[in-house]
């Protein structure tokens, strides 16, 4: 899994739980996204409204808990965005 996952995973964190919920996933990156986007941490398509937002979530939830670990996430935004 790639290193800009983690970096995003973690600015996406809000909490710093070490998971990622849904509101935390559309929170961030409607406040952080097109900061994160000019960082070169998520690419300027990956800046969605909150139903882009929440399907991204819905993708990475695997196990269908409401909660992301670093490893779901990981896995659909690798792939996703090419990392």
């Amino acid at each position: 899994m790639s290193e800009k996952a983690r970096r995003l995973f973690d600015a996406l964190d809000l909490d710093q739980d070490g998971t990622l919920t849904r509101a935390e996933v559309i929170g961030a990156l409607r406040s952080k996204g097109p900061t994160l986007a000019a960082q070169g941490a998520i690419p300027f398509w990956g800046v969605g409204d909150t139903e882009e937002s929440s399907a991204l979530f819905d993708a990475a939830d695997q196990n269908g808990d409401r909660v992301l670990t670093f490893e779901e996430f990981a896995a659909v935004v690798d792939r996703r965005f090419g990392w």
